[in-house]
């Protein structure tokens, strides 16, 4: 044991899990592989991963879309987990919300490098204690895409009183931006197909849910008389950015996470993709802002399925058939 390290044994002491992708591709590529259990160096924290958030960007990263540089291979997936503190690294005593961290304690972790596994480790100022209110899946779905809505809100410089047009509604991130609006008192108007609009008007009092398709921007203008103040996009498409631009007197409160190829329109492009703002600052310092909504019920995630951990590639191709309607977790 390495000085200032603590430990508790519940699992095969050094025997861990990880999900890898041996190649791109498919789901098929993704493979359960034993690895050594990793142990914390100073400053950091061992979590035994109760759940692991699935995101879209996993199966982009060995879908080839990104790249197939055979260097990466075998390549790590999963950025969020929800677990317990194992191990306590050299000069750790607090996290990044000044609460003091010991072992035994349920957290989050986020960011995590390789978070598809029994155990991992990263700095103790990505480690968050997880509300009482949500279970392990829904943890360890809060963090990624709770920091990308807040990311599209802050962005546009969307505030109380505004009303915001929001593509893509009933996705993870839609959900959030819908919760996160809220609270700060923005209005939205969320586009999501009709089966999903009963469970949006829960998430928020001021929410309108609208059918895409046909006719969106006569809906929009129908829904919001006095116009769109902003508009934040999740889904890509041609008829999101289009409508957005015909409705938002100003591109530069538009933003997209997906719609890279429409940067000559003027609008934001933001997260991981090329030319984006990554909003470093802005996604870091919301992840203590969103344990705080949780812990003060104004902040709920919805998990559509968990998966066992070996059943990854089921979980991969549900979410690449673009169906979820909320987050998929993976349960070591």
């Amino acid at each position: 044991m390495s000085p200032g390290e603590l430990e508790i044994g519940m699992r095969t002491p050094d025997i861990s899990r990880a999900v890898v992708a041996t190649g791109y591709g498919s789901p098929e590529v993704l493979e359960l592989i034993p690895i050594d259990r990793p142990r914390p160096d100073a400053g950091q924290v061992g979590i035994e991963v109760r759940a692991a958030g699935v995101n879209p960007f996993d199966t982009k990263q060995y879908s080839g879309a990104m790249g197939s540089d055979p260097a990466a291979l075998p390549m790590r997936l999963g950025a969020e987990v929800a677990g317990v503190v194992t191990a306590l690294g050299e000069g750790v005593d607090a996290d990044a919300t000044s609460r003091p961290l010991a072992v035994g304690d349920e957290v989050i972790g986020y960011p995590v490098a390789g978070g598809y596994a029994t155990d991992v480790v990263t700095s103790a100022g990505n480690v968050f204690a997880r509300p009482p209110s949500l279970d392990a899946a829904q943890a360890s779905g809060l963090m990624l895409t709770g920091v990308t809505a807040a990311h599209l809100l802050a962005a546009t410089g969307a505030h109380a009183g505004e009303t915001v047009l929001l593509h893509g509604a009933g996705g993870g991130v839609g959900q959030m931006v819908i919760q996160l609006a809220a609270a700060k008192g923005i209005r939205v108007i969320g586009t999501a197909s009709p089966a999903r609009h009963e469970a949006l008007r829960a998430l928020g009092p001021d929410v309108v849910p609208i059918a895409y398709g046909d006719g969106l921007i006569d809906r929009v203008r129908a829904a919001a008389p006095d116009g769109v103040d902003a508009a934040l996009d999740t889904v890509g498409t041609d008829e999101a950015i289009d409508t957005s631009l015909a409705l938002v007197a100003d591109p530069r409160r538009i933003a997209s996470i997906v719609a890279f190829g429409r940067a000559g329109d003027g609008i934001q492009l933001l997260g991981g993709g090329p030319g984006a703002d990554p909003g470093t600052a802005i996604r870091r310092a919301a992840r203590a802002e969103l344990v705080e909504l949780v812990n003060a019920g104004k902040l709920t995630v919805t998990v559509d399925r968990a998966y066992p951990l070996d059943e990854v590639r089921a979980a991969h191709t549900y979410v690449r058939s673009g169906h979820a309607q909320g987050k998929i977790a993976l349960i070591p």
